[in-house]
């Protein structure tokens, strides 16, 4: 978010904070991107500012409270109420202190998503499918006033190779389940009460390793009942898909045009 739009997505944050009563008196910007993330003290609450057009936090926030009602490792709920504030929706959420700055090891990265996995396969809430997001990078690609910087042989490249992963990934037959949608690295805190998943605003229902793709290596090489050949076609769908919002013109991520270069040329050698 842009500096003015950082300012009133915080007073969304404060105002939806104070209605619950809690006391705001300082706040720190965690994370700056199509979402803001913001800690609140000293109440030490954190808060997710969206814009009212984001259409997920209501989901993001039925996931969560059914995980924790099933003892799935995420991240708790301050509050189970959506906060629409002007143009911005708020969610609120426990600040966990992190505990480490180190990576969280591979076996309880493993055993954290094998035990979110379960929980999801508990709960029934309907969400979108994998293939919705694919759609939506297929749009943007073929949408040249969104991507304007986008060139053309890399335009038709990324085209193709969001087709042909998604029929890959969509035509193998594997079990669906409802899965995290993002369970990278940075959605996973270390916390004192082990690791645990934030961020559901990405949920969908497709195979278990369409998550995995979002996972280093090794966690793949360890989950238990991986279909190899399909993790390694959900690895390229999941690359083409970030390149291809790297480029858009409104895309906020951090340097995000370096690494849609350097990941053009990542998923040329992976298709090549």
């Amino acid at each position: 978010m842009r500096a003015d739009e950082i300012q009133r997505a915080t007073q969304a944050a404060v105002s939806s904070a104070s209605w619950l009563g809690l006391t705001v008196d300082d706040t720190a910007v965690l994370q700056n991107a199509n979402t803001l993330t913001l800690r609140l003290r000293p109440c030490d609450v954190l808060a997710r500012v969206a814009p009212a057009m984001h259409q997920c936090a209501q989901l993001e926030v039925d996931v969560a409270r059914r995980l924790g009602e099933v003892g799935s490792p995420v991240a708790a709920l301050e509050s189970p109420e959506v906060f629409v504030r002007g143009d911005h929706v708020v969610t609120l959420w426990t600040y966990y202190e992190p505990v480490t700055t180190q990576p969280v090891p591979t076996a309880e990265y493993v055993d954290a998503l094998e035990r979110l996995h379960a929980g999801m396969r508990a709960i029934d809430l309907p969400a979108p499918h994998f293939t919705d997001r694919v759609s939506a990078a297929q749009m943007l690609v073929a949408d040249h006033a969104r991507t304007p910087a986008l060139a053309a042989p890399d335009r038709v490249f990324l085209a193709s190779t969001l087709a042909r992963m998604r029929r890959a990934v969509g035509e193998n037959g594997r079990p669906e389940q409802l899965l995290h949608g993002e369970p990278h690295p940075g959605n996973l805190l270390s916390t004192r009460n082990g690791p645990l998943f934030i961020d559901f605003e990405t949920c969908c229902r497709g195979p278990i390793e369409f998550d995995l793709a979002h996972t280093p290596d090794e966690v793949g090489d360890h989950y238990r009942g991986v279909d190899r050949r399909l993790l390694r076609d959900c690895r390229t769908l999941v690359l083409a898909m970030i390149t291809a919002w790297r480029w858009d013109r409104d895309d906020q991520f951090p340097d995000g045009r370096r690494l849609g270069i350097e990941w053009l040329s990542e998923l040329r050698k992976a298709t090549a």
